[in-house]
């Protein structure tokens, strides 16, 4: 067993290489980072069993993205969920995670831990699921050792549905949703309860859990199996009531030496976004947030990728760390490798929309946007490349439509900055400025 926790070796005021190497890539000073992570402000997902690129998610720190990756059981292809990973990598996701539910998940886990460089988390729920012969056969037993097998495996974060109990579920039958539970893992631990009639063993014996975090330094997750599923089910009581048990285990972590960030809703609507937010931060003590989505509307299948930017900007804003890629396959189908590229470079944009704006980030994110303005103003293209989100999709469209003219083939001649620019050039001259 471990003898120490990342959070740990900060709370005694021990900075070492994780410290240092994020401290760097964030331009922040060490000895403030490793007094964040002491207080459990800032996550830095690394497992003891794996040599991974250390990443910050938190205060301070600039916005992340997750990707999804995995099988399912309809389409078991391996090769194809490696790709998609490290095609997520290449389009800036600082952490992947592995939801696989088809095929050998040992050996996809293995693979996926083995090609990328990031963090890669998991849901260890899915797996003790299939050595079931139904989700609800399952033994608190399973539920645990996945978690450590997981967790051996070298696996930085799993995510948890602990903050589902009893009083959870009765508010759940109480709430009149439409959607109900659309979270994988929360259906899986609430059909349990239901079926067992019996406590969530995540929520009963998360003490145990917090002993296998801290063997292997596991980040948890803190799942949120009652987000909302559709506009109607937003900011209900079943959403409310989880977080309020979600604030009482992040307590419980940080006493454990135990790295936490809280998951997050889901589908809501503009006016709701930063209420849920900052109640969120507010009941988990300022943990690291992590979001999917939210989705601001439901009637865009296939444009999941735009309509979860929207709300993860404003969210963003309003105060989360760390975003999760939608892609525009999102409530249609398990997504292609085209599909995660594009996702990821909508995330982007909604992360750097945020970075703009963020306590800590936004002269570093400004910085990018100024050089961008000025590059255009000079009609320098391979600077405004170099500093676009994909610099080659950027290059391909202009290339694809170029008049040959130094100016975007939309203006040509007629480019206002170049006119203006001439005129006011002229004054200057004239009037010796």
């Amino acid at each position: 067993m471990t003898q120490t926790t990342l959070m740990k070796d900060c709370r005694n005021g021990k900075i070492g290489e994780t410290i240092k190497a994020v401290a760097k890539a964030e331009n922040i000073d060490s000895e403030k980072l490793c007094s964040l992570v002491a207080k459990g402000l800032v996550t830095i997902p690394k497992n003891v069993n794996r040599n991974t690129k250390p990443v910050g998610i938190g205060k301070f720190m600039s916005t992340k993205i997750n990707a999804n990756v995995g099988t399912s059981r309809d389409y078991k292809n391996m090769e194809d969920e490696v790709n998609k990973a490290k095609i997520a990598v290449k389009y800036g996701a600082g952490a992947i995670m592995d939801l696989s539910t088809g095929g050998d998940l040992d050996k996809i886990r293995e693979r996926i831990l083995a090609e990328v460089d990031v963090p890669v988390g998991t849901v260890p729920l899915y797996d003790a699921a299939a050595t079931a012969l139904m989700v609800v056969e399952m033994t608190s037993d399973d539920m645990f050792n996945a978690v450590r097998r997981h967790a051996e495996q070298g696996v930085d974060f799993v995510t948890v549905h602990a903050g589902i109990n009893k009083n959870t579920v009765d508010k759940l039958m109480k709430a009149g949703r439409i959607t109900d539970v659309v979270s994988r893992g929360g259906s899986f631990t609430v059909a349990w309860m239901s079926h067992n009639d019996a406590e969530n063993p995540f929520y009963a014996e998360f003490d145990y859990l917090l002993e296998i975090a801290q063997e292997f330094d596991v980040t948890l997750s803190l799942g949120d199996g009652m987000r909302p599923g559709c506009i109607h089910d937003a900011a209900d009581g079943p959403m409310f009531e989880e977080i309020l048990v979600l604030g009482e285990l992040v307590k419980r972590s940080r006493a454990a030496d135990v790295q936490t960030f809280v998951e997050g809703p889901g589908h809501v609507p503009l006016d709701k976004i930063e209420m849920s937010v900052k109640f969120m931060k507010e009941t988990c003590y300022d943990a690291p947030l992590y979001l999917l989505g939210p989705i601001v509307t439901d009637i865009a299948p296939g444009f999941d990728h735009i309509t979860s930017a929207i709300g993860g900007s404003i969210a963003g804003m309003a105060g989360t760390d760390f975003l999760c890629m939608v892609s525009p396959s999102e409530h249609l189908a398990l997504p292609t490798a085209e599909d995660i590229k594009t996702g990821m470079q909508v995330a982007q944009i909604a992360a750097h929309a945020t970075d703009l704006v963020k306590e800590g980030v936004r002269d570093r994110a400004k910085e990018r946007d100024d050089a961008m303005g000025l590059a255009r103003k000079n009609l320098n293209w391979e600077k405004q490349y170099s500093l676009a989100i994909d610099p080659d999709h950027a290059r391909a469209v202009r290339e694809a439509r170029s008049s040959g003219s130094e100016a975007c083939s939309m203006c040509g001649d007629l480019c206002a900055m170049k006119i203006v620019e001439r005129e006011l050039e002229k004054g200057r001259n004239k009037n010796n400025i």
